[in-house]
């Protein structure tokens, strides 16, 4: 399968665990490599750059405990961010900082297997070019994230001083992030605080979850409003940064976001199964990073999220 005219890469030995017996080689490999899409990975089998015992082999071929998978991994592209048209929604912006209501389902900035644009891109176009370079050529302006289905406010800095200042305001917990999110629960408490530390989970690596050796984390829950038996509308401000702070907090209290299956959502039975996460990241409150006066930015929730409300609200 090795030859002198592919591009740039390497040659990556998987040895089939027993979690992967029995089933696909394309879970096998997805299982290994958590930062490749499904299909990238596709991709790769397609252009028989997969090997299964040192044979060529499909994604649907099973796989045996101890089997190994040979995959060759291209050489990721350059990290430098290049600008790309976007439409985007900009809630407030000066020379220093720049925050807009970020939309579900684009990610905040590129990384491995990630494929543009990201918000980084998108902002690199809406500024000319303005973004502080401090963290790196591949997340410029990236102070702090937001998951890729998660909507609402997020900010960037346009200098590398507004930068500093903004990552300092994060850090030290000068900050105030309020959240709004859909669960599937119906808790007999109206509101509550989780302090539960969080680390990634040992067996699961593109997940997070609640360990006694994990990192301090806070959460406040308030039920807003009871949408059906089984649903709430939930307002969150959480004081701590965490990987999916909420998403490992609301799951590990029995509450998980609607359509999170990966922390907990299962759909009961005769419910029509939701496919996206509902959290929205309604509010933050930061010093400015020049002046230092309190800065308030607050985002709508999006249709999607108003039309999901609605529709549990009538079931």
């Amino acid at each position: 399968m090795e030859n002198d005219t592919q591009p740039p890469g390497e040659w990556v030995e998987i040895t089939a665990s027993p979690e992967d017996a029995g089933g696909r080689a394309d879970k096998a490999l997805a299982r290994a490599l958590p930062d490749w899409s499904r299909q990238r990975l596709k991709v790769l089998f397609d252009e028989r750059k997969v090997s299964l015992n040192d044979s060529p082999t499909a994604g649907k071929v099973k796989v045996a405990e101890g089997d190994v998978l040979k995959v060759f991994l291209p050489e990721p592209p350059s990290t430098k961010v290049t600008p790309i048209e976007y439409p985007l929604e900009v809630l407030f912006e000066d020379e220093h900082l720049v925050a807009i209501n970020k939309p579900a389902g684009i990610v905040t900035h590129p990384g491995a297997a990630v494929e543009p644009p990201t918000l980084c891109h998108a902002l690199l176009h809406h500024t000319g070019g303005k973004l502080a370079q401090a963290g790196g050529e591949d997340r410029p302006g990236v102070v702090h994230r937001l998951d890729k289905p998660t909507t609402g406010v997020i900010v960037f800095a346009k200098t590398d001083e507004a930068y500093y200042n903004l990552v300092k305001a994060f850090a030290e917990r000068a900050t105030k992030k309020e959240y709004f999110a859909i669960v599937a629960g119906s808790p007999q408490l109206e509101a509550g605080s989780i302090l539960e530390p969080v680390e990634r989970d040992p067996f699961y690596r593109t997940r997070m979850a609640v360990r006694e050796d994990g990192r301090p984390a806070h959460t406040d829950w308030q039920v807003v409003e009871r949408l059906s038996h089984h649903h709430c509308l939930v307002h969150c401000r959480i004081h701590t940064g965490r990987t999916h702070q909420i998403r490992v907090h609301m799951g590990h209290l029995g509450m998980p976001l609607l359509g999170d299956k990966i922390y907990g959502y299962q759909p009961r039975a005769g419910e029509r199964k939701a496919t996206d996460i509902y959290l929205h990241a309604a509010r933050l409150e930061l010093p400015h990073p020049e002046t230092g006066e309190s800065l308030v930015i607050e985002a709508e929730r999006p249709a999607a999220f108003e039309s999901q409300l609605e529709a549990l609200r009538q079931a």
